[in-house]
């Protein structure tokens, strides 16, 4: 990466929905030359995707939720396939340490989010926190500057 694909990034993060030729027009190429170094990034793994952030209130979920997850012995897997096929979890990471997953699940009330639990409690201990309030949101990592 050099400079140019740095500003790229920090451009893109700014704004996904900037168009080719304004995109160009920031980082001095032609919007051929500006389509070509985007597709490089894309194609090295840089940019994975171009995507649109729902609220999740807006559709329904009210209720936000940290689950620590620890699998009984021999249900790692299980437990692994039933949160990557539950929809209300919107994202887990496996982890070290005493839990194998930590997970972030949405509800649409406090009875929701029990009858969630509860399909994960036949094959896994849980341990969760409401959020109350985002202090930080995902966000995408500061673009590293060579040398740094």
């Amino acid at each position: 990466m050099d400079p140019i694909d740095t500003t790229l990034l920090s451009i893109l993060q700014a704004n996904a929905r900037i168009s080719m030729k304004a995109l160009a027009g920031r980082v001095g190429l032609s919007p051929p030359a500006t389509a070509e170094r985007m597709r490089k990034l894309e194609t090295n793994g840089v940019i994975e995707a171009f995507t649109a952030t729902v609220n999740a209130k807006a559709v329904g979920y009210t209720l936000e939720a940290i689950v620590r997850v620890r699998p009984l012995p021999g249900k790692l897997h299980l437990v692994q396939d039933l949160l990557e096929t539950t929809p209300q979890v919107i994202e887990c990471d496996k982890v070290t340490g005493d839990d194998g997953f930590v997970a972030r699940v949405v509800a649409q009330s406090i009875e929701h989010l029990d009858d969630l639990l509860e399909q994960i409690a036949e094959k896994a201990q849980t341990s969760s926190a409401i959020v109350k309030r985002k202090v930080v949101s995902r966000r995408n990592p500061a673009v590293a500057q060579e040398g740094r």
